[in-house]
């Protein structure tokens, strides 16, 4: 049970640290021109609610994971 519990923690410390190289690298750098003063606002809802989005994914992944871990566990 406890390299299981490993493995879980494992992959949740690698999403966490593969999401914020993706925040960084890709979200980072996107910028909105043309609609004035409302360009960083702008910019700022996408790179939300992209972020948000990958926090979704992230948290269905890391659900998976704990059930087929626990399933497991459960069927020994």
């Amino acid at each position: 049970m406890k390299s299981k519990l490993f493995v879980f923690l494992f992959a949740m410390w690698g999403l966490i640290i593969v999401g914020g190289g993706i925040i960084v690298t890709i979200l980072g750098p996107i910028s909105i021109s043309g609609f004035g003063e409302f360009d960083w606002f702008l910019a700022s809802v996408i790179k939300a609610v992209i972020a948000i989005f990958l926090v979704v994914i992230w948290i269905l992944i890391l659900s998976k994971i704990k059930n087929w871990i626990f399933k497991k566990e459960i069927k020994l």
